[in-house]
């Protein structure tokens, strides 16, 4: 069992909490939902791939398919409760602080780490196309262990 399983299942449960969370953004608080929001929000902020929440559902015996975790997290994203943070075009991962924020990309151990909003400065964006508004900006900036060639 690893340790994040094991701190999901030392906390008091806040199903009545997360169904309450997942009603609020529209979302029918399935079991699957609730025992899905429950192994993403049971702690604190993070980052996790559609794989990892797969794992960690397993070893806490949520019965869950991969492609429901997918869908779980895609409609967790449109309802506002996590952030996706695309690294390529085969690898997203969902961030539970949805706040302004950037990330570094540790290449080689696919991991991401918070960068403050402040920390990074642009000196101009592009204008918009017609009829549409900036609603956001992401910075991904890829890092690896020096010395390491990709």
């Amino acid at each position: 069992m690893t340790d994040r399983s094991q701190t999901v299942r030392s906390h008091p449960s806040r199903k009545p909490c997360l169904t309450a969370v997942l009603r609020m953004a529209g979302l029918r608080p399935t079991r699957q939902r609730v025992a899905l929001a429950e192994l993403l929000f049971g702690g604190p902020h993070r980052h996790v791939s559609a794989e990892q929440l797969h794992g960690e559902a397993g070893e806490a015996r949520v019965n869950v398919s991969l492609a429901t975790i997918y869908n779980t997290l895609h409609q967790f994203h449109e309802a506002g409760l996590l952030r996706e943070v695309a690294v390529d075009a085969a690898r997203s991962y969902f961030d539970t602080d949805t706040s302004d924020h950037h990330h570094f990309y540790v290449e080689d151990e696919q991991r991401m780490i918070d960068i403050p909003a402040t920390a990074v400065e642009f000196a101009k964006l592009p204008t918009a196309p017609t009829g549409m508004e900036v609603s956001h900006v992401d910075v991904v900036i890829r890092v690896r262990r020096a010395g390491t060639r990709a």
